[in-house]
């Protein structure tokens, strides 16, 4: 291309361009909320369209949909779906016909079967013709709201999700309540906390919340109880899911064998009620706790809280967004009274301008006039004498209005009724003034009138608690068998052909010890190799204190060797060498024990192979001259002599006899 040519110099160049364009549109324009209304731009023209058709009355949703598409050019499809997701909040739009269930995850009925109105929280809240902001449409027709003068912390009441490109956004929703009383302690600057409440209520641990911000997160369980002997009963789900999927995860861990269950039973209609039958035997409070460590009984949240603030998207904790939220509701109630207080001033003026006007009779000096010029000059001079009793200027428009005054206004004036209706405007001017002057007072006010007005019914519903993470290894269901071929070197829990060592589940490990001394921890399957001529395989349980003792020669023809260990932390899969390493060692005697005294008690008989000048080829060790040590420890020499066989010692042996 030519130096001067307009267009792009190469496709790397109009690819950053042209992405960069969309990624900026998807972010700002469809996925983030803005700060200060708490919508994203769906949301904020489905509530511009509902105000538009609103008249007390409920409207179709496809009529609302249908109108919105003025101004929102992304489908009916994707309307309507924010419509549901907004009319299913219960804050903002009041709804009449089926609109699915969040507990249940049913969807709405077809939109034009449901009907919709704005509640009278929305109307109060959420509109103010005067203090909006507007903007074009996409097509120019039609003039849309920038944002809505939301005077409520309505992104953090009703949450919000959205993907953009490159980027996440998930606040959760909060309580009405509690937002509210924080608005009234920043105003008041009082230290307060926000954690979230969600509408399926449920159980919640928000201790790494962390404000909401990347790289929090919070738990929320179901509340499970036991109804009788042998039956869970979960009334309350986690945010997040739905009483259709928390079922089908618990009929995945039972097919998993990681739970136990009889049958589930969905009794859910207004409220949750789900029956969990155990078979006999089974504990219940284990089985809760499988629950809550293999299926959706327990959620894990992470928040990403991200708005657009000064028209690019911010990582706000929650705080500074009720912080900005607050003020930003108080800028609007401040702007709210200087226009309510102009429009105060303007109609003073005028009704004490009519007042001079009618009582004075300066109507009387306009019937000689005849041209419209010499109309205005007269009332304007007739005026005169009493201009400075009026608070501004008295204009030509001011003059025009006078002279639209009725006869019949003129012939039926009370100048007592008059003068009570400017006194009444001037005690409303000077309240508005001093709410003006005492601006925070009057908010704080104002917060608590709305709590007051619409706070009944909307207390916290999820419970503020802690709880401990549940060992899996502690719960899991020991349906399986753990089964060794010694012959061949393989273990797992589908060898049903061979020796059976003990119960065990599907998502333990086993740990497994090899006569040339190498050790390997390794996720137990259906059938997994384990190495050469095993001589112990056990399920591993890294938190049971074990004392490992074992005699060992180190190499084909080296000294014998005895050391006890215990094994501690290990990496899955990786070969331990418990010997020196040398090429030809091989492990002579190998035991456990549960503790320490139980290992050191331990009694052998060393048989040393016959030689020449060795006259005591039997020799006692007692395994309490080896101290405990890591793994990793080579051990004490017991002899440098080759060895024919190391047994137990009887319970009557005396080392001493012999000797």
């Amino acid at each position: 291309m030519t130096p001067d040519s307009d267009l792009p110099t190469s496709l790397g160049s109009m690819y950053s361009d042209y992405f960069l364009d969309y990624a900026s549109y998807v972010i700002l324009e469809r996925a983030v909320p803005h700060l200060n209304d708490g919508l994203k731009p769906v949301q904020r023209r489905i509530m511009h369209s509902t105000k538009e058709l609103d008249d007390g009355r409920y409207n179709k949703v496809a009529n609302i949909v249908g109108n919105t598409m003025k101004y929102h050019p992304h489908g009916d499809a994707s309307i309507g779906d924010a419509m549901v997701q907004l009319g299913q909040k219960e804050l903002l739009i009041d709804t009449q016909g089926n609109w699915g269930n969040i507990l249940t995850g049913d969807n709405a009925a077809a939109s034009r079967y449901i009907e919709a109105r704005l509640t009278k929280f929305a109307l109060e809240v959420a509109f103010n013709h005067k203090t909006t902001e507007w903007s074009p449409s996409y097509d120019g027709r039609n003039k849309e709201p920038v944002t809505l003068p939301v005077k409520f912390p309505l992104l953090l009441a009703q949450g919000v999700e959205g993907i953009a490109v490159g980027l996440a956004c998930k606040v959760l929703p909060h309580n009405f309540i509690e937002l509210i009383d924080a608005s009234i302690a920043i105003l008041r600057n009082e230290v307060f906390s926000l954690v979230p409440d969600f509408p399926t209520a449920g159980m919640m641990d928000a201790t790494e919340y962390r404000d909401g911000l990347r790289g929090g997160r919070i738990r929320v369980r179901a509340r499970i109880s036991t109804e009788k002997k042998g039956i869970l009963r979960v009334t309350e789900i986690p945010f997040g899911t739905t009483t259709g999927n928390l079922m089908e995860s618990i009929v995945a861990a039972a097919d998993k064998g990681k739970i136990k269950i009889q049958k589930i039973e969905d009794n859910t209609a207004e409220h949750v009620d789900i029956l969990v039958y155990l078979p006999a035997g089974a504990d219940a409070e284990t089985t809760r706790d499988a629950l809550y460590a293999f299926t959706d009984c327990e959620l894990s949240i992470a928040p990403n809280a991200c708005v657009i603030a000064d028209g690019k998207p911010q990582f706000l904790g929650v705080s500074e967004i009720l912080r900005r939220n607050t003020f930003h509701t108080k800028d609007l109630l401040g702007m709210e009274l200087e226009i309510k207080l102009a429009e105060l001033n303007e109609k003073w003026h005028f009704s004490s301008l009519e007042k001079i006007f009618i009582e004075n009779r300066i109507y009387r000096d306009i019937e000689e006039c005849e041209t419209w010029e010499a109309v205005i000059k007269a009332i304007d001079d007739g005026l005169k004498p009493f201009k400075k009793l009026l608070k501004r200027e008295v204009t030509e428009e001011d003059i025009v209005r006078l002279t639209e005054i009725k006869i019949k206004r003129i012939s039926k004036f009370d100048a007592f009724k008059a003068d009570e209706e400017i006194r009444g405007l001037e005690k409303e001017m000077d309240l508005t003034e001093k709410n003006l002057k005492s601006l925070t007072k009057y908010t704080v006010k104002w917060f608590e009138e709305l709590k007051k007005k619409y706070g009944a019914g909307r207390e916290r519903r999820t419970e503020i608690t802690t709880f401990d993470r549940v060992d899996r290894t502690q719960v899991v269901a020991a349906n399986e068998t753990l089964y060794v071929d010694w012959k061949n070197g393989f273990a797992g829990f589908g060898l049903k052909k061979d020796e059976a060592i003990e119960k065990c589940s599907t998502i333990d490990d086993i740990i497994a010890f090899t006569q040339d001394g190498k050790m390997k921890v390794m996720k137990i399957a259906d059938k997994g190799f384990i190495g050469h001529k095993p001589i112990h395989v056990a399920v591993f349980r890294k938190d049971e204190p074990l004392i490992f003792s074992m005699i060992y020669r180190d190499g084909k023809d080296g000294a014998i060797m005895a050391k006890r260990f215990q094994v501690g932390g290990v990496t899955r899969d990786k070969e331990y060498d418990l010997t020196k390493g040398k090429a030809g060692s091989r492990v002579l005697y190998f035991a456990l024990h549960k503790n320490e005294q139980d290992s050191a008690a331990q009694m052998l008989i060393v048989h040393l192979k016959p030689q020449l000048r060795l006259r005591n080829v039997t020799r006692p060790f007692h395994f309490a001259e080896v101290a405990v040590k890591g793994r990793a420890s080579n051990g004490n020499t017991i002899t440098k002599h080759a060895v024919e066989k190391i047994i137990r010692a009887p319970k009557d042996f005396d080392p001493n006899v012999g000797a």
